[in-house]
């Protein structure tokens, strides 16, 4: 097998210099999921001992409503967080805090896309206008909140199927997804997490207003004044 050749090793640095936030993110993310769903299992496999009933294999796992609901309970308040907050962002301000917009002044990100200039590379929504233009320079927030309403759905069909097999073991009636949406239960998995997403946001917002960390884009420059607003 012949070595890669020189410019194939140069593409590849170039790659992942220009995508590496995003790849490790990613690849911690998988790691991450995989070890949850190891020792979910095994947590799994233990409650099914106690209640004399089969343990199940880790594929087999991964289906269950204990899985998914553990998962996407989760996602839904990461996607709730990312949504609100790029909304949140585009309408309020905090005074010293990168990551708010300048406030006495105009920010790039409120320009009128349609007065921009075509004969420079644009997205392609915005040479379209329109419909499409409306969409797209929205679509930022959409994005997250439709993954927000997916994450609900799919964390109350993970929640129904366990909460049913728990009603089981005790000789009560299964519950349909919409029912499970009703119960104190599924809005208690919701709130103890959506909590603690907007205290982790106040907390980047009012610490970035007197702390800094040197390269970082979410901080502003380390000599930067206190009142100094946006990154």
């Amino acid at each position: 097998m012949n070595p890669p050749s020189p410019g194939t090793l140069i593409n590849m640095r170039k790659i992942l210099r220009d995508n590496g936030l995003l790849i490790v993110n990613l690849a911690l993310f998988a790691i991450f999921l995989i070890g949850m769903s190891l020792a979910g299992m095994r947590e799994y496999n233990a409650d099914q001992l106690e209640h004399h009933q089969a343990v199940v294999s880790f594929w087999h796992y991964l289906s269950t409503g204990a899985f998914i609901e553990a998962v996407f309970e989760n996602w839904e308040s990461e996607f709730l967080q990312m949504g609100s907050y790029v909304v949140l962002t585009a309408y309020l301000f905090q005074r010293g805090s990168s990551e708010s917009k300048p406030i006495d002044q105009e920010a790039p990100q409120d320009a009128d896309p349609r007065d921009a200039d075509l004969r420079k590379p644009v997205p392609w929504p915005v040479r379209k206008g329109g419909v499409v233009l409306k969409l797209y320079e929205n679509s930022l927030a959409l994005f997250f909140f439709v993954l927000f309403f997916l994450s609900v759905w799919l964390h109350a069909v993970g929640g129904a199927r366990a909460y049913s097999e728990e009603q089981a073991t005790h000789g009560e009636t299964a519950v349909s997804t919409g029912q499970y949406l009703l119960t104190s239960r599924f809005w208690f998995e919701s709130f103890q997490n959506w909590q603690s997403e907007f205290l982790a946001v106040a907390c980047i917002v009012g610490a970035s207003v007197y702390l800094r960390q040197r390269g970082s884009p979410e901080s502003k420059p380390v000599a930067e004044p206190h009142k100094a607003t946006g990154a």
